[in-house]
């Protein structure tokens, strides 16, 4: 299948290559049912569509749905079917679907398409929280520079709609431009109030939805449901990784190789899910911020090898990834399982995570706020006075 936004050109090939049919049906309401019918006649078939999660994406949840076997094949795939034919090879639709179905020969290469399930909801509010961040950094960046015309200096710091809004009430424009100034400030900050609020709903949601999940990422010291949301919808099901380093070598938190001969050198990676790489790259920062984390203990501990303030990131961001890949791992074996299963190990790697009750965002699921700041430590008076109780209870011949 090579999917259009206004048609679907699919070509049936068999292990010969040899092309018996082919069509081209309109994307409509029916074109799932338009594809069947024409394929009634190769009962034992599988469907390729390239790019199932993008432009495919619909028309592969429709054939799924029928009970289908459908492949994901990535268009870098189909490209290079092309590039390496025997002879000129056009580009045009029936020739790409051609190529499609020949790199879905290769079952090794192509993914499974699977009905979408918690991961595709997580994905889809995740990429709302980003979309709706950026959009806020816009405004922000915008009224900085309205502020530094109507006020001298401008802002130094980060501006808040609060703090906005106490400085038009305190700004005495000057002229019609410095009014007009003042004007554009104030729809800046109507701007930046609805935008807050909208991603403070958003916010509720991805909480809900990662407590939908089940995932015990959020386990981990600095993961909250935004970054958990964020690696979750973008790695999909973890099982199609078969180990932390191709989960690695996909977030991009894993070294290249970059050797030739007998130099063996590894070099920063700038492959990878980008979005999974930030949302990572998050959560290692917040670990370093706060230094009772054994996260922070990493890092100062390359530090102190000769590593810089970059390698050492790097390495505690491959630490994390580990971590949250051991976690996924472990949430898949225990949905496997079902009801009354083992959940089996569930352990991460010791730098990355917590006890749940030293997490840094709190529960992931509506209840108390989530906070930046660590709980509380008890008084040395209360801890004292539980300790010489404790002495107390025990028995005068337990064993130590």
């Amino acid at each position: 299948m090579d999917p259009h936004a206004g048609s679907h050109t699919a070509v049936v090939i068999d292990q010969a290559e040899r092309v018996p049919g082919r069509v081209r049906v309109r994307a409509c309401a029916a074109q799932a049912e338009r594809l069947l019918a024409w394929a009634a006649a190769w009962p034992q078939r599988t469907w390729a569509v390239e790019g199932a999660g993008g432009l495919g994406h619909l028309l592969a949840q429709q054939l799924v749905a029928a009970g289908e076997r459908v492949l994901d094949v990535q268009p870098k795939l189909a490209a290079r079917v092309r590039l390496l034919a025997a002879g000129d090879v056009n580009k045009n639709d029936p020739n790409d679907a051609r190529s499609v179905a020949v790199a879905a020969l290769r079952p090794a290469a192509c993914l499974p398409v699977r009905a979408d399930d918690h991961a595709a909801v997580l994905k889809v509010w995740a990429k709302r929280y980003r979309d709706l961040s950026r959009a806020r950094n816009q405004v922000v960046c915008r009224m900085h520079a309205v502020l530094c015309q109507l006020i001298p200096g401008g802002v130094s710091t980060r501006i808040t709609a609060g703090q906005a809004a106490r400085i038009l009430d305190q700004a005495e424009p000057r002229g019609a431009a410095g009014m007009a100034r003042w004007v554009l400030a104030a729809q800046l900050l109507t701007g930046l109030r609805r935008i807050d609020v909208q991603r403070r709903d958003v916010q509720r949601k991805l909480a809900v939805a990662v407590r939908a999940s089940g995932t015990t990422v959020t386990g981990i010291f600095g993961v909250g449901p935004a970054v958990a949301a964020a690696v979750i919808g973008d790695a999909g099901d973890i099982s199609r990784f078969a180990s932390r380093d191709h989960f690695a070598a996909y977030n991009g938190t894993a070294p290249v190789e970059v050797s030739s001969g007998g130099r063996v050198i590894y070099r920063l990676s700038l492959r990878g899910n980008r979005r999974m790489n930030h949302a990572i790259h998050m959560a290692a920062v917040t670990q370093i911020r706060y230094r009772h984390s054994k996260g922070r203990a990493y890092y100062d501990k390359k530090i102190a090898e000769g590593k810089t303030s970059k390698e050492a990131l790097r390495a505690l961001k491959r630490q994390v990834s580990d971590a949250v890949y051991q976690r996924m791992k472990a949430d898949g074996r225990r949905a496997a399982a079902g009801p009354g299963g083992h959940p089996g190990n569930g352990s991460e790697a010791s730098v990355a995570g917590l006890h749940p009750a030293d997490r840094l965002f709190g529960q992931a699921t509506p209840g108390p706020e989530p906070t930046l700041r660590p709980r509380p430590g008890r008084s040395k008076a209360a801890q004292a006075g539980s300790s010489r109780r404790t002495r107390r209870a025990v028995p005068a011949h337990t064993s130590a």
